[in-house]
This record gives structure tokens, sequence and C-alpha cells, in this order.
């Protein structure tokens, strides 16, 4: 029999009706002959709202703690999924992240899938039973549960389909996935399929449809992932290797991130070293950077401009106040009024003209950009939040997203 494994999120499980429903989904798959393996995230909202509760119990929580905390969420999932199955006449098994033999490794709350003991799982399918799994958790070397951070769960349930030699299929709220956000540009395209690179890319961008690093390990794996809705039966997408028909499109889709936050640190003096300075104190607190630019040296200083995540503004500050010390004419500016908007498709490797026309778009609309940065397959632009909508909507209609 063939092995299939399922991924559910949060939105799809929030309530008990929800998980009915997607429990007669297994059951279909179940009855095709397939052997299931289910991954489910928690219920709707519970991760926030264990957050919530985190930050009134404690100023500074844990990281430890906090990933204790928040795997709960997931055991609530995976028993009731499995109530229902079995109340329904399917034999099934709710395990946990390291009762599914899941290991990871590094910091708390953003551990990493560094393997995975699939016998426990192969055990209860030879049995015929349905395995539901806890999305988004494992267990360490030291014995302590971990978590992996935002989209773990799809990362977990793509990690099992690679373990396993079998597709992946993605069910959420979302019916596919769509050139622009649909809830931004009403008029976006639904994508038949796209490849593991522009997937990655638009993820790492701003979509928040799929996690990057699960797709990095179905790319890795060859593992066929397929996209789609859990509460209505329309095709989805897949996602797969790049062939020639997607080179033949110049951009495939359209990223955007509100989560920006921008730092410009004036004056800073000029020297190779205090530079990597800067960049060591944001490494030593976990701040990933993403872009960054810097002026030409004047007078013996610089200007360092780069962006990180909003929800790294306190650390951020913290860094700064260390700078300030070792840099007594040092001032800053934080920008929380940007947004990122990026462009990506295999077809810029062979397609010239593409930044060009965008911004000659940009100029006709009088749209400013703070920064811009490029790869292979993306062109990523830093503007102010109150251009979002033109901007999208002049990129989306000229390129026919």
């Amino acid at each position: 029999m063939a092995v299939i494994v399922q991924k559910y999120g949060g939105s799809s499980v929030e309530t008990i009706e929800k998980m009915k429903n997607v429990a007669k989904r297994i059951i279909k798959a179940k009855e095709k002959g397939n052997d299931v393996v289910v991954v489910v995230s928690a219920m709707g909202k519970t991760t926030n709202e264990l957050l919530r509760i985190a930050s009134e119990a404690a100023k500074r929580p844990s990281k430890r703690e906090i990933d204790m905390l928040i795997s709960t969420g997931e055991q609530v999932s995976i028993s009731l999924l499995s109530m229902i199955l079995n109340d329904l006449g399917y034999p099934a098994i709710s395990l946990t992240g390291f009762q599914a033999g899941i290991k990871t490794k590094g910091v708390h709350t953003k551990n990493k899938i560094c393997d995975i003991e699939i016998e426990k799982i192969t055990k209860h399918l030879g049995e015929g039973k349905i395995v539901v799994v806890a999305g988004f958790q494992g267990l360490n070397d030291n014995g302590d549960i971990t978590t992996l951070g935002r989209g773990g769960s799809d990362t977990t349930a793509v990690a099992l389909a690679a373990k396993l030699g079998c597709q992946c299929e993605i069910y959420t709220d979302v019916d596919g996935i769509y050139s622009v956000d649909p809830r931004v540009y009403k008029k976006a395209k639904k994508l038949s399929y796209i490849s593991y690179e522009e997937m990655i890319e638009m993820s790492h961008l701003g979509a928040k449809v799929m996690e990057p690093r699960s797709v990095e390990i179905g790319q890795c794996y060859q593992v066929p992932i397929y996209v789609a809705s859990s509460l209505k039966d329309c095709p989805g997408t897949y996602i797969k290797e790049v062939d020639k028909e997607m080179e033949e499109r110049g951009i495939t889709g359209l990223s955007i991130s509100e989560n920006v936050l921008m730092i410009t640190l004036n004056n800073v003096p000029y020297t190779p070293t205090n530079v990597a300075e800067v960049f060591a104190l944001l490494a030593k607190e976990e701040i990933v950077v993403d872009m960054i630019s810097q002026t030409s040296p004047n007078e013996g200083v610089v200007n360092i401009s780069f962006t990180t995540s909003k929800d790294d503004l306190l650390a951020v500050e913290e860094v700064i106040l260390k700078l300030k010390e070792k840099f007594p004419t040092l001032d800053y500016q934080l920008d929380t009024t940007i947004i990122k908007l990026s462009v990506v498709g295999s077809g810029m490797r062979t397609q010239w003209g593409i930044a060009a026309k965008l911004f000659e778009l940009f100029a006709q609309k009088g749209i400013e950009f703070k920064q811009v940065t490029t790869s292979e397959i993306s062109i990523s632009y830093t503007i102010n939040k109150e251009y979002k909508d033109v901007a999208v909507q002049v990129i989306a209609e000229h390129f026919n997203l």
C-alpha cells in the first residue's frame, strides 16, 4: 500500500466540527487503500493564546519553558482527532513529536529537525492504524521538548514524507498558492504549479502559505508537495522541480511582508572592524538581518541601514545601547512604517528588462523606495505602507499575476 502524509493547519482543526470534516478527508484517503500519516497543528489560535499567558506569567520567560508550554497545543489536537477517527470506526493513534521519533537540535523555539526514527510510525501503520502526529515539535539530545518555530508543522509533515518516501499533502484554509495574496489583490490567479525554488523564495519574502524550510526539505529529497483547501474539494497547487514552461514566465508571484523593521545607524566610525562588530552583536542576539545598505565613507563615518523582523525590536534596541557605548557619536532611527514588496520568477535568469520595467512602473506612479536587493530569481523593495495597494496593482496588472 502507498503511504500518504497529510498535514492540517490550525484553522482546519480549530473546532470539533472542523475536525470531523478533516476526519472524513482522512478516511477517504484510507479507503483508497493508502496508509495515512496525519500531521496536525494546534487548534486555531491556541499557540498565540499560550504565548499571551506566558507573557503574563513572566517578563522574560525561559525559552525552554516556552517550548514546554506551547507544545501542549498540538497534543490537544492529535488526541481529539484520534478520538474522532476511532469513534468513526477507523483505528487511529496519536503520537507527540518525540513519541514519533522526531529528533531536533538548535535553540529553543527555533529548533530544526536533524533526524526521524520512523520505526514506531511504520509499526502502527503495519497494524492498520491511522497515525496522527503532533506537528511543530520534537526532542533534543538533552531530552527536552522543543518546537520548530513558525510554520513548523509544515516542516514536520514534509520531513516525515521524505523519511517515509512518499508524497505530502498540505491542507489549509486557502485552496492553493496564488500569484499574489488574494486578500491584497482580488484578481490574483491560482497557480497550478510552482517550482520549489520559487516557493522557497516567495516564502522567505513574505508569502505565508508554506514555511520555507519545509519546501527546502521537499526540494532536497524530491518530495512531491500538494497544497489545497481542507474546506472544499477543488484543485490545488503542486510544488515541483522547475520546467521549461515555468521559465517562460517572467514573474511567477509577488510577495509582501509587513513585519519589517528598518534600522538606520548614523555616524558609525568607519573601519571594517567596526562594521563587523555591528553585525556580530546582532548575530549574538540571534537577530536575522535581511536587506543591508551602507553609504560611502564621509569624514571617517558611514551610515548603515538594515531590515529585520519587528518581533526583534527589543533585541535590536539592546544591541543599539551596546553600540552607543562603543561609538558615542552614533545615533539611529527605527522605521516601522515600511513593507517589503518582492517579485519572484525563475524566468528572471534568462529574461532581460524585468528590473527596468519595475523601476519604470514605480516612476509612473510616484512610488518611492528606500532599499533594493536582488537574487537570481527575485527583486525586493522596501517602500512606505501607503504605496502598497498601488504598487501591487500596477505590478500585478502589468505582469498578469
